[in-house]
């Protein structure tokens, strides 16, 4: 792919180059539904159901530690949200973006597992096209996903609680029109004029109100996109980057040094709005998806970088699978990220 014509690369990326038809043609690879979500009567209580091939490695018992709900994006699609409560002592809370081939319901295992071991909670989504979540996957869609996902994590108010808002006259937007940043504006003015969110809503079963002090945003390979995206807008305990990528050009082209108007997914830590946060970066040396020289160049960038894990011989699909992979996550999760 190195040494393409100048015909055959507008080709590939449909002359003129366009950033949202790159990423379509090459980043986003949504597998078949391995779960679905039904919803009660009341409209306020969400069920998972997963298929044989979410390869579910838990008990009966373990499930119930899942809680799932929809919410809504500011470009109006509904996507699908997942908190799994791993720890009832859990300092921090995972605001996780997986990869580009799995959904929700491949995750859920992971989630449980990654947890229970580095005592966090972690929350996850499926981006819109992906699992029960709607729309189509795309760049813009993926800002927008990440950007919902982080204020529900905040507030998690879903469509029937709004509705209960909508019925005592606090609000007038229609159910319909919900995004997520309804939510977060309704709690602010709640606790302004001292409504009391809580007392108003003893039935929903979604509010978390997780501080931003108290989530690691979380990013693996193609989930680093948004989750440096969302960095570089708010402030969070950590960052942690697990085979991240530079750019869209650079994955598929890997001699393009510089960056194009019409580059998809661009992913500069140090970019115009940096990333403050503390940021751990992990990255297979064996990478044959994502080259290791990616995760070294972010880590290079970084404004408050910790010691990097750069796990031998792991390529793009493996890295967990190593025992130093869960030893440097609870060291960063334990130690290191209180005295940053």
């Amino acid at each position: 792919m190195n040494h393409l014509s100048l015909s055959e690369l507008c080709c590939l990326f449909c002359c003129p180059p366009c950033p949202s038809r790159i990423a379509s043609k090459l980043a986003f690879l949504p597998p078949e539904p391995t779960y679905t979500l039904i919803c009660d009567e009341s409209g306020s209580h969400w069920t998972l159901h997963l298929s044989e091939r979410a390869d579910w490695q838990y008990s009966a018992r373990e499930k119930d530690a899942i809680e799932c709900f929809m919410t809504r994006t500011s470009r109006g699609n509904r996507i699908a949200c997942m908190f799994v409560r791993c720890s009832p002592n859990a300092r921090y809370t995972l605001l996780f973006s997986h990869g580009n081939a799995v959904d929700l319901g491949q995750m859920s295992s992971f989630y449980i597992g990654l947890g229970s071991r580095i005592n966090c909670n972690v929350f996850s989504y499926d981006y819109s096209g992906y699992g029960a979540s709607s729309g189509k996957p795309s760049e813009k869609n993926l800002y927008a996903d990440v950007d919902a996902a982080w204020h529900a994590l905040r507030t998690s108010l879903n469509d029937s609680t709004w509705a209960e808002f909508i019925s005592k006259g606090l609000v007038r937007i229609r159910p319909s029109a919900i995004t997520a940043s309804h939510c977060s504006k309704l709690v602010c003015v709640c606790l302004k004029y001292g409504l009391g969110v809580c007392k108003l809503l003893p039935n929903r079963t979604t509010w978390y109100g997780i501080r931003p002090e108290n989530v690691i945003i979380y990013g693996q390979s193609i989930g680093t996109v948004p989750s440096v995206d969302l960095a570089s807008r708010y402030e969070s305990a950590a960052v942690v980057l697990h085979s991240p990528l530079t750019s869209g050009m650079r994955v598929a082209f890997p001699d393009t040094k510089k960056t194009y108007c019409f580059d998809a997914f661009p992913n500069d830590v140090a970019d115009e709005a940096p990333v403050t946060s503390p940021v751990l970066v992990i990255h297979g040396t064996e990478d044959e998806v994502i080259d290791f020289s990616h995760g070294l160049a972010l880590y290079e960038r970084c404004q408050r970088p910790v010691e990097p894990l750069w796990v031998e011989g792991a390529g793009h699909n493996d890295v967990e699978l190593y025992g130093q992979y869960l030893e440097r996550l609870k060291q960063f999760v334990a130690h290191e990220i209180v005295n940053l």
